[in-house]
């Protein structure tokens, strides 16, 4: 199916039979996404007395219990209530799933023992205003293996805090990256990032941030239409599944 419609005066199509998955999911086999030392995934079926919720094991149906952190171990979208008291739930945040994004392709850099995504990095992809209420970052080195790696104890690249005041200026709500957080690993749990992106000094909002995505690089930077789509959990984060569709201008 086809779509036209208009973004600020320039005429647009979206093939909606070319969804472009970049989520990562929770993965029980032997090969597992994890992060910040949180243990691997598990996947057990159900006992209630002699009966067992595994086919393989005689029983009727799979019936499984399912354990894992939607922070550690999958894509996932988190809120304010990632580092309030308050808690508040991604499900009662994010309402609405569709957005106009722009993806863009960064180069981390060196600073003493870090890897960091500086200001002039965004502004060498976004000049003059910023039509978008959404970015999207892809880091390289973009291996394949970035679906399956343990970022625990890895100090993995991260932004700066000049990068995310710029970020919020230009007017992102929504900010998607493939890295386990917008902050340093080990940052003595100032979050930094988070707080100056949530609001935190004045009551949160209702930004959000999606982490650990994956992005192949056969997917160009350029304008997406974004559909965001968060398991209905009421917790700070979720596990969720941006789709991307190209935008044509036409």
């Amino acid at each position: 199916m086809e779509f036209f419609s208009y973004l600020g005066n320039k005429k647009i199509k979206i093939d909606f039979n070319a969804p472009i998955d970049i989520s990562i999911p929770v993965s029980f086999s032997d090969k597992k996404l994890r992060a910040w030392g949180i243990p691997f995934p598990k996947k057990e079926p159900v006992k209630i007395g002699d009966w067992i919720g595994s086919v393989k094991k005689g029983g009727s149906v799979n019936f499984n219990n399912l354990y894992f952190n939607p922070h550690a171990h999958v894509t996932h979208t988190e809120c304010f209530g990632h580092i309030s008291n308050g808690e508040e739930s991604i499900n009662s945040i994010q309402k609405n799933f569709l957005f106009y994004a722009k993806l863009i392709t960064v180069f981390p850099q060196k600073k003493d023992k870090d890897l960091i995504i500086s200001e002039s990095m965004i502004l060498n992809h976004i000049s003059g205003k910023f039509e978008f209420d959404t970015l999207i970052i892809r880091t390289h080195p973009n291996k394949p293996d970035k679906i399956e790696k343990d970022y625990s104890d890895q100090n993995p690249p991260y932004l700066t805090e000049k990068c995310i005041r710029y970020i919020k200026k230009i007017g992102v709500k929504n900010l998607l990256i493939d890295l386990p957080s917008i902050d340093k690993e080990k940052d003595e749990g100032e979050v930094r990032n988070h707080k100056i992106f949530f609001d935190y000094d004045q009551a949160g909002n209702q930004n959000t941030i999606t982490e650990l995505i994956y992005i192949s690089d056969a997917v160009l930077d350029g304008d997406y239409l974004l559909n965001l789509q968060v398991m209905p959990i009421e917790n700070d984060a979720a596990p969720s599944r941006p789709v991307l569709f190209k935008i044509h201008y036409i």
